[in-house]
């Protein structure tokens, strides 16, 4: 059986591609697992539900992470994760921008939350009162209907 001659594949060109056939997405999404592994390497007390990669354009790879808190962290490494990344993908990551996204969280995004409403404590709601007594027509408004979610309403 002969042997089949296996060219390597430019990383620059699959993060450039924007369509392609299954296969050149198949590579392009095994690349960015292999940028995940390697920051995962890099930082391996960050929690896996806290960040994840985004896009990759003009040599900068995009990090979300859940907080600002979280970002932070990423600041501290922020450095050595770019030397790592430019020496495995060859130039290829040379910058990483860092956004908090705490709503692109999937946890925060599926259905599983009630529908109900939510309600708030009597004390709350008397304190929304005191702050809508004295204030604009439009915000005192939206303060007497929240105040209306307290539990005894």
């Amino acid at each position: 059986m002969a042997r089949k001659n296996k060219q390597p594949v430019d990383i620059f060109s699959l993060f450039n591609s924007s369509k392609g056939t299954l296969a050149q997405i198949k590579e392009k999404t095994n690349s960015l697992a292999l940028i995940e592994e390697l920051v995962q390497q890099i930082c391996p007390d960050l929690p896996k539900e806290v960040w994840k990669l985004g896009d990759i354009s003009s040599n900068c790879l995009l990090i979300e992470v859940k907080s600002a808190i979280w970002s932070q962290r990423f600041q501290f490494e922020r450095n050595t994760i770019t030397k790592k990344l430019a020496e495995h993908t060859h130039g290829l990551v040379t910058k990483i921008e860092i956004k908090v996204r705490p709503f692109s969280h999937p946890i925060l995004r599926t259905k599983e939350v009630p529908e109900k409403t939510q309600k708030i404590s009597v004390d709350t709601a008397n304190r929304l009162l005191e702050v809508a007594e004295n204030a604009p027509d439009g915000l005192k408004a939206t303060l007497e209907r929240l105040a209306k979610l307290s539990r005894n309403s």
